[in-house]
């Protein structure tokens, strides 16, 4: 392999691991927007932030969160801020640590026999992510506080997956992802879904069916 190739390899590998890298995260680089959003019968997430620094990104969010027997159904806005407080670089791999938390408005309604109690609250939601991700492997733990006046409704997932092969950092990747999750008051039992994560530069595609036959879309763009 001669010299020019060679940095073209080094080069392309680079870009690959730092485009990868980059949707581990909850934000982008400096300066661009991030939209996200998660979507199925019980959960329905979506967001927008700005990296107003390589570490720090300001954002809005709208949240729809439904219990298993749909008897108490949840929607919340809040304005969230994200920080990266550590990243470990190392030769083929990257692992990262979140802060990303919120204040915002929570509209409830419980239904009991007989009558609706409809309540609106002021509700906090601060978290820790922690990620590691290679080019072949990806990890992710989240806990996130979701917490308002006689509220506790914690969120906790786990996610792991593998790609199905190398590519090129300007070729689409596809991955399989598994996620654990559950949430405090609202399912008795973790939601398992296994999905086909497409990636792909500044985006991702996710979709699978969990555990509850339900199906689940997510997606994410970096702009």
């Amino acid at each position: 392999m001669n010299i020019n190739k060679l940095l073209t390899h080094l080069l392309g590998t680079i870009l690959l691991l730092s485009s990868q890298h980059a949707k581990a995260g909850p934000m982008g680089f400096k300066d661009s927007f991030m939209v996200m959003g998660d979507f199925n019968n019980n959960w329905r997430e979506s967001f927008i932030n700005y990296a107003i620094s390589p570490r720090d990104a300001l954002g809005i969010s709208a949240t729809y969160m439904r219990s298993d027997d749909k008897t108490q159904k949840r929607t919340l806005e809040e304005i969230t801020y994200t920080r990266l407080l550590h990243r470990w670089n190392m030769p083929n791999a990257q692992a990262n640590l979140w802060f990303s938390g919120g204040i915002g408005a929570l509209q409830g309604e419980d239904e009991h026999p007989g009558i609706d109690e409809v309540f609106s609250k002021t509700i906090f939601t601060p978290g820790i992510q922690f990620d590691y991700e290679t080019t072949r492997i990806y990890f992710q733990a989240t806990h996130k506080l979701y917490r308002a006046s006689n509220i506790n409704h914690d969120y906790s997932s786990v996610r792991a997956g593998f790609s199905f092969y190398e590519t090129d950092y300007d070729k689409t990747q596809p991955w399989l992802i598994v996620e654990a999750r559950n949430m405090n008051n609202l399912s008795d039992k973790i939601e398992i879904t296994p999905m086909l994560r497409l990636i792909n530069k500044n985006f991702f595609l996710e979709a699978g069916v969990n555990n509850s036959a339900q199906p689940r879309f997510n997606f994410m763009y970096i702009f």
